[in-house]
């Protein structure tokens, strides 16, 4: 008997605002957000999920949309659904989910994403100092592959994933949560630098009302105003899962979440088309529209079994991920390595942070030889299907990082002059054709139906 369609239990109509969608949507993290449909263990089932934003940025040549982008908002998320074995019985806390993605891609009539760089004043990104202005490149999806009119000369299969997928968390977790993040949040920004560099949004995004969205808890109501002073925002990866942007997890990984609550109370959302290892600028992914077909299984006490608590309490505890056979495939990669000396040449202990950050610089500074300009590079190397590497971190002062490009993905070839087995083609010139304008765009030609080309 051939298998069953998988039941859609979240449908997405993108015409809608997040707030406006037939099943409700959630963009925090709290216990009494309640349900929005059960799934039984085994079942296959179909999720539909804007994009973070919720729509709001747009296929144009205006950067605008991610310079003035209002952060409170980030990110809607589809669910929580509550999970029940065969008998009806749902998952208890101290269960561990077991989440299979068996398909997943973008939603069908929304076969496009973007991959930005928030301004400095708002969110700014890993190479904030370096690169300051808001920037954007929209890409357009051709089965697999994708390609962007602001980024010429290149084309990659998407390893589609999504970005969060997460348990709900319980009360008690919820308060620890909130406890630990404000702490840091009180502590002088000035005190706490990333590579040298101060921060330019809060050490943690702490609970606000502002643009919050809680399922079918109606705004205004005494409940949700209690809610929503302490729903925690999804921006962190956390013990539940959450916003973790593993780019592996596509068709056949699996997930293992922990469960805080009954029901486990699953949520997933912020779909990616393809991402590189860090995602470094931030809204850095090609982020879109999608789905996820999934299927869920029980494992009955598991997260004693499985789990190792790694701090004061057994919530203290990370999922684990398995991840699946289907990757695309490449045989060519040019490596880019740093160390933890920073642009200035100063010497930091086995800083890995550091040392990512100059292999990620030294990749851009490589890759501009070739016609890009350095924003084209850092845009692409967030989001192309990029390996980083943290490859020594016991040889003092020194941590070692790595990046590792698949040189398939760019229609000339890259490599050294003396390594390379083809003629190289003509350098394309794109600082001449693209230039950044006023309002942070990359203008790009358009055909005669008025759909940007490459």
């Amino acid at each position: 008997m051939a298998p069953l369609t998988p039941r859609l239990v979240v449908p997405i109509d993108v015409k809608k605002q997040p707030w406006e969608q037939k099943i409700p949507l959630h963009n925090r993290w709290h216990p009494d957000i309640p349900p929005v449909a059960d799934v039984t263990e085994g079942e296959l089932f179909r999720v539909e999920m804007v994009d973070w934003t919720g729509g709001r940025v747009r296929d144009d040549n205006s950067a605008d949309d991610i310079k003035f982008m209002d952060l409170t908002i980030t990110h809607y998320l589809s669910g929580p659904l509550r999970i029940v074995d065969s008998e009806g019985v749902p998952a208890s806390p101290g269960d561990l989910l077991v989440v299979e993605i068996c398909n997943l891609g973008p939603l069908p009539g929304d076969e496009w994403g973007y991959t930005a760089i928030f301004e400095r004043d708002n969110g700014g990104g890993f190479l904030t100092d370096h690169f300051p202005s808001a920037r954007k490149a929209i890409w357009y999806f051709e089965g697999i592959y994708a390609y962007s009119p602001q980024i010429p000369g290149v084309r990659f299969p998407g390893l589609t994933h999504p970005g969060i997928m997460g348990t709900a968390p319980s009360v008690e977790l919820l308060n620890i949560w909130n406890e630990r993040e404000k702490r840091l949040a009180e502590t002088s920004p000035e005190t706490l630098k990333l590579c040298e560099v101060l921060h330019q949004r809060p050490l943690a995004n702490l609970p606000t009302p502002e643009n919050c969205l809680l399922g079918k808890i109606q705004k205004g109501t005494a409940e949700w105003h209690k809610m929503a002073n302490e729903a925690a925002r999804t921006i962190p990866g956390r013990e539940n899962g959450g916003n973790c942007d593993i780019k592996n997890l596509s068709r056949g990984s699996k997930v293992y979440l922990p469960v805080f609550v009954e029901g486990a109370n699953l949520s997933t959302g912020d779909m990616h088309f393809s991402q590189g290892d860090g995602e470094v600028s931030f809204c850095g992914a090609i982020e879109m529209s999608g789905f996820l077909e999934l299927k869920c299984e029980i494992i009955r006490g598991g997260m004693k079994e499985y789990l190792t608590p790694v701090g004061p309490t057994p919530l203290h505890v990370n999922p684990i991920f398995e991840i699946g056979p289907v990757e695309p495939r490449f045989s060519e990669w040019l490596v880019f390595e740093g160390i933890s000396v920073d642009e200035s040449g100063k010497q930091h202990f086995l800083d890995a942070s550091v040392a990512y950050k100059r292999a990620v610089l030294n990749a851009i500074e490589y890759l501009s030889r070739f016609g890009y300009s350095k924003e084209q590079v850092y845009l692409l190397l967030s989001c192309c299907p990029c390996e980083g590497r943290i490859s020594g971190i016991v040889d003092s002062p020194n941590a070692v990082a790595t990046l590792a490009i698949p040189t398939a993905i760019f229609d000339q070839d890259i490599k050294p002059k003396h390594l390379r087995g083809r003629p190289a083609p003509k350098m394309i010139r794109l600082p001449d054709l693209l230039s950044c304008s006023n309002d942070g765009s990359l203008p790009v030609t358009q055909d005669q139906s008025g759909r940007s080309v490459p």
